[in-house]
């Protein structure tokens, strides 16, 4: 009976140094915004990705991670998490403008619309989403909705709306 009580205490006591280094999703979250920050965008993917699988509702490693997404052009992969941060923190602005932002891109015009109507419910004087909105509206034929959106936020004081405005010819 000692031996196996022997045999258990040794496999119990070799096992702690591994115990000791495993790393949590906290971890691969900061290594990932370090990699991030030096711009080593794929890098910064693998560590967010490595703190979801230890913590699949790690929300802001997606949210992270989806922005890498965008900055690498994989508009695809960002819309997936996007969604996934949207579905766990429905009024996170962010989020829709920055899905919106990836449809845009990839010309799904009808969901960015729904998008940038969403980060205007959620907060009716988001500059950022009217300009965005005219955008999506000036790709579908719609200039003079366009024009609309852009004067909206050049009247809430956007100076972008300004120059797009005169860009885009809006009368």
């Amino acid at each position: 009976m000692n031996s196996i009580k022997s045999m258990y205490l040794f496999i119990l006591l070799s096992s702690l140094p591994m115990l000791a280094y495993a790393q949590t999703a906290e971890d691969f979250f900061k290594e990932g915004e370090a990699k991030s920050r030096q711009s080593n965008y794929e890098a910064a993917i693998e560590e967010y990705t490595k703190a979801i699988s230890v913590d699949a509702q790690y929300w802001n490693a997606y949210l992270k991670r989806a922005f890498c997404y965008g900055l690498i052009q994989n508009y695809e992969k960002a819309i997936e998490d996007y969604t996934v941060t949207i579905g766990a923190e429905p009024d996170k602005i962010f989020s829709y403008q920055s899905r919106g932002s990836a449809h845009y891109k990839l010309g799904h015009y009808t969901e960015a619309m729904a998008d940038f109507n969403k980060v205007l419910e959620l907060d009716p004087k988001n500059q950022e989403a009217y300009n965005n909105r005219g955008f999506v509206k000036k790709s579908i034929g719609d200039k003079e909705g366009a024009c609309k959106d852009w004067y909206t936020s050049k009247r809430m004081g956007n100076e972008e709306a300004k120059i797009i405005i005169k860009n885009n010819n809006c009368r």
